[in-house]
Formats: structure tokens, C-alpha cells, sequence
């Protein structure tokens, strides 16, 4: 996809042409089908070049030929109208509204897991994530920093923001998901995995002395949030630094942004591969003597998990994974609160992230 490029005019070109295909295959007399890459876990693997998972080559055909396809692909088919129906009066939908919907029709979903399925068949399909037809999750995340965006959306159209507007920052929603990039003077941005620490950070200016877009991604980053930091690393430039509490879940949140998830495996293009831990890393528990807490059975079990995931294998993700095991501590972000000379003065934001920007060479 172009720099700045309206991302729902990509969707809609290829709904469209989903729609010609039905229409031409019955046009020549045969029953129409989709060839649906297939999202089973056999299907699923790591690529190393990309850095994410994604699917293999194994393809699932949903045929009208075959009566137990019908129902099925009759649905996909009312989804992707419905995207494009979104597109077109530039409507939004969320996956619980979508099962809703499918009240009004005689092919209805018996469950809402049902309804999700056929928008992820969808996804798979087009190759897009559902946001670029119009399908939203509740909104999750904000940003704030010195970056003027020009919105899309009807009633807004060609308005133009600046995201330091809004004190609190401004919410990752519909309207700043597809909103064209115009201009900033930062240089970097910093993800931040809590809501708190974010508002701590515009508080204390971060944004200015760190030259920096700031992200809240409030826990586990939404699709939102990472497409938007992803836009944020190809479209302007910016590398990206991901900041979280000291502990496995902590981890694997930057892992995320950077690698994706293999729910999202059939999907490309929300990771940001070049993205890196800014910290608070394990092997920085010692160097800063905060305090911490020593890890429960479920810490232990999530742990084991990411030490059998292939992207921990790289030599500084073993590295962290390997002090979480040898010292079995984590800690908090605001355990660095016990250092601070004073409330103005925090030492998060006057020693711990500018050292550790140093250290990644952002600074």
C-alpha cells in the first residue's frame, strides 16, 4: 500500500472484485466457490524473513456444489456485503454488532463465535485485517505527541489534528485508524504498555524532551494500535521502543508489536519487525536495585511457553528469558517510584529511559 494511501479504497476494490467473481462463475453456469487460505495450527509457522507467523499453503474451498459449503460461504458472501455496505455510507461495525445483524437474514449465526469465523475467513481471503472494511474492536489505546493527522471520515473529511491537542491524549479509533500521516517533528516513538505511566509521561513532557510520539497501548496492543505504530515506523520513518512492566506478559507485549500474534497469522502488515524492548528487561533488575516480586505458578507456566516459542530463540530474547528463569523476579514500571528525588523528579523519566534510549543508540 502507497504512503497515505486510503486504505478502505483497497478494500473496497477488492470486495468489489470478490462480488465479480461469485457473479461471473454463475454467469458461465458453474457453482461458485472461494479458495480460503486455510487458518488451522498445521498451517500456521514462523517466517523468519518476515518475522511473524503467517500461513502456509494449504487452502480450504467453500463451494455452493457442496451443500454442507452453502451455508457457510453464503455467510462469508452477506459479511463481505456488509463490509462493503460499511465502506460505502462509511458506517463501522464491531464483531457483536455484526452477529446482531445477521438476525434480519435467513441465514443467521446460531452463535457469535460463528459470526467471527466468516469475518476471519474474510481476512484471510482479502489478505486485510477487518478494520479495512469497517469492522472495528472496541477501542483500546491512545497517542499524543507532535503529529498532525487529516482525517477521512465523512463530517471530518480533510479536518486536520494535531495529537498534542488533547491533554489525555487522543483515543486509536475509526477515525485516527485510516486518518492520513501529514507531518512531525519527532524522531521516535515510545510504546508504553500502561494507561498510568503514559499519562505520567505526557505529564513530565516526554514528548519534548525525548523528541517522541507516545503510545498507550494499555496492555496486550489492539490491531489498532499496532497497524497504527507500524504506519507510524514505514509511512514517517520513526523507529519504535516498546516500554512494559518486568515480567513475562510484559515480554511477550513487545513481541507482539514486533512479530505479531498467531491468531493473526493470516494477516501481514501489523508488525513492525524493527521495533525493540526498551526495557524494563530482567538483567535490569539488578543494575537498578528497584523492588520486585517473585514469580507465581502462572508466571512460570507463561514462561516455558515463550521459551518454546521460535521468536524467543534469538540470542537477546534468550538472554531475558534465561534471568527471568535464573532469578525468577519481575517487577513493576512503578517500582522505579522508590528511586524518585522528588514528585516532579521521576526517576523513570530522568534516568532509567534516556539511559536505556542510550543504549539502544536512540540518543
Amino acid at each position: 500500500m502507497e504512503r497515505n494511501t486510503d486504505r478502505s479504497e483497497f478494500a473496497r476494490k477488492a470486495l468489489k472484485d470478490l462480488g465479480i467473481s461469485i457473479y461471473n462463475q454463475m454467469e458461465e453456469g458453474r457453482f461458485p466457490e472461494v479458495m480460503i487460505p486455510s487458518r488451522q495450527t498445521n498451517n500456521i509457522y514462523y517466517d523468519p524473513k518476515l518475522e511473524q507467523y503467517v500461513l502456509g499453503d494449504k487452502r480450504v474451498v467453500r463451494s455452493a456444489d457442496n451443500v454442507k459449503h452453502v451455508k457457510p460461504l453464503a455467510q462469508l458472501l452477506w459479511v463481505a456485503r456488509i463490509g462493503k455496505e460499511l465502506i460505502d455510507y462509511d458506517r463501522v461495525s464491531t464483531l457483536r454488532d455484526l452477529f446482531y445483524m445477521s438476525k434480519n437474514i435467513d441465514i443467521n449465526f446460531a452463535t457469535q463465535q460463528e459470526s467471527d469465523e466468516a469475518v476471519y475467513d474474510l481476512e484471510a481471503l482479502l489478505s486485510m485485517p477487518r478494520e479495512s472494511f469497517n469492522i472495528f474492536p472496541h477501542d483500546r489505546g491512545a497517542i499524543f505527541g507532535d503529529l498532525t493527522v487529516r482525517y477521512r471520515v465523512k463530517g471530518f473529511k480533510d479536518s486536520l489534528i494535531n495529537l498534542t491537542d488533547n491533554p489525555d491524549g487522543v483515543n486509536i479509533g475509526p477515525a485516527l485508524d485510516n486518518a492520513e500521516l501529514v507531518k512531525t517533528t519527532a524522531d521516535k516513538v515510545i510504546a508504553i504498555e500502561k494507561g498510568a505511566i503514559f499519562i505520567q509521561m505526557i505529564r513530565e513532557k516526554v514528548h519534548e524532551k525525548f523528541n517522541a510520539i507516545l503510545i498507550d497501548t494499555t496492555g496486550q496492543a489492539s490491531r489498532s494500535a499496532r497497524l497504527l505504530i507500524r504506519r507510524l515506523n514505514e509511512e514517517l520513518g520513526l523507529p519504535v521502543y516498546i516500554l512494559t512492566d518486568c515480567d513475562v506478559w510484559g515480554a511477550h507485549i513487545s513481541m507482539v508489536i514486533i512479530s505479531g500474534s498467531v491468531n493473526s497469522a493470516h494477516i501481514t502488515g501489523l508488525n513492525t519487525p524493527s521495533a525493540k524492548w526498551l526495557g524494563f528487561w530482567p538483567t535490569d533488575i539488578n543494575r537498578y536495585k528497584v523492588p520486585t516480586m517473585k514469580m507465581k505458578e502462572l508466571d512460570w507456566k507463561r514462561l516455558a511457553e515463550l521459551k518454546a516459542d521460535p521468536r524467543y530463540k534469538e540470542k537477546f530474547w534468550k538472554e531475558q528469558l534465561d534471568a527471568f528463569e535464573r532469578l525468577g523476579l519481575k517487577a513493576e514500571l512503578e517500582a522505579f517510584s522508590s528511586k524518585n528525588k522528588s514528585v516532579s523528579q521521576t526517576f523513570l523519566v530522568e534516568t532509567y529511559i534516556p539511559e536505556k534510549l542510550k543504549e539502544l543508540g536512540a540518543i
